[in-house]
């Protein structure tokens, strides 16, 4: 079996528990899924520690003690680090958790990725690891954020910033999101898809759609190219083809491929059954429409190519994904 993944999650006093608990469950089925559907000859387990400042138990607002498995002194090498937000002022919990702060800019430069939660991210711009890099936090304490880490690049609109192997989110939804991510990088889509059904009962935009990318033009420069993309999102039931659809905008196939994908990083045609996907999702969860009626509205004209288009993309049917969705939503 290959070497375990070593997932270290810092504990202090007043931290959020949630943002404790609710990462260790997800990666804990991603890891349960992995395993059991044999998805890799190389699966590698997960090795979860708590680290903290010293091994005492620590109380928190919940009234439940989190039990840390070792300071930082003993402290394994970590593939990822998670930094759980922060309940009430944090300046307080930075202060005190100095030992912390030293450990977290260590083991960012000895190759750790690291996820900041919230006010959470407070503890990593004191390490000064997000100067001069795109940062989120909690949206009560942004402008406290912005005056004590004026080297931060604040993104106060966005939930969740990414630069190189800095995640920063400003919410427990968006770490979520996240983790998601994570967990379809270490086993897979298939395993990410199942933790995303089991625990994200809302219909949620895809992680690579939401999030700041430090080095990514959020506009990207192609203006025709963006004018496409409108064009496409505002007329999903257009019978006209991508071919048509390029010449509309007098270019030829071979160029509007070309500058698309420069522009995007997708081909026109994934771009384009990523949007019919997500609004059938969202049609599927939100409406009574048929699924024959929900293919029509996002420009298929029978409910079988939609279907295999369900089935690529997501694993599974437009009928299995409205039980499934529908279940969580209202059951």
């Amino acid at each position: 079996m290959a070497d375990p993944i070593q997932i270290s999650i810092l504990v202090y006093p007043q931290l959020l528990i949630t943002s404790l608990t609710l990462p260790i469950e997800m990666l804990r089925a991603g890891e349960a899924f992995a395993k059991s559907h044999n998805l890799d000859d190389l699966f590698r387990p997960l090795n979860i520690s708590l680290i903290a400042s010293h091994k005492q138990a620590i109380t928190n607002r919940s009234g439940l003690a989190i039990v840390p498995d070792c300071d930082i002194n003993q402290a394994p090498n970590s593939d990822l680090i998670i930094v759980p937000g922060i309940w009430r002022n944090p300046r307080p919990v930075v202060q005190k958790n100095k030992p912390l702060v030293t450990w977290l800019n260590r083991s960012w430069h000895t190759g750790s990725h690291i996820i900041g939660v919230g006010t959470g991210n407070c503890l990593v711009a004191e390490a000064g690891l997000l100067d001069a890099h795109p940062a989120t936090t909690h949206w009560h304490y942004a402008a406290q954020f912005q005056r004590d880490y004026p080297l931060v690049q604040l993104k106060p609109d966005f939930f969740i910033t990414q630069s190189e192997r800095m995640y920063t989110v400003a919410s427990l939804n968006a770490l979520a999101d996240v983790i998601v991510h994570i967990i379809s990088q270490y086993y897979g889509r298939e395993a990410a898809q199942h933790v995303e059904r089991n625990f994200s009962h809302e219909i949620r935009k895809p992680y690579e759609e939401q999030r700041y990318l430090e080095g990514a033009v959020d506009k990207h420069p192609d203006e025709l190219i963006a004018q496409i993309q409108f064009w496409l999102k505002n007329n999903l039931t257009s019978e006209l083809t991508l071919q048509q659809v390029a010449a509309q905008f007098s270019l030829s196939y071979r160029t509007f491929t070309r500058r698309f994908r420069h522009a995007t990083n997708q081909t026109p045609v994934e771009y384009w059954q990523q949007l019919r996907v997500q609004t059938a999702k969202e049609l599927l969860a939100s409406s009574n429409l048929s699924i024959q009626e929900v293919a029509l509205e996002v420009g298929y004209n029978d409910q079988g190519h939609l279907t295999r288009l369900f089935k690529k993309v997501l694993s599974q049917t437009p009928s299995e994904y409205r039980t499934v969705v529908r279940r969580k939503l209202f059951g």
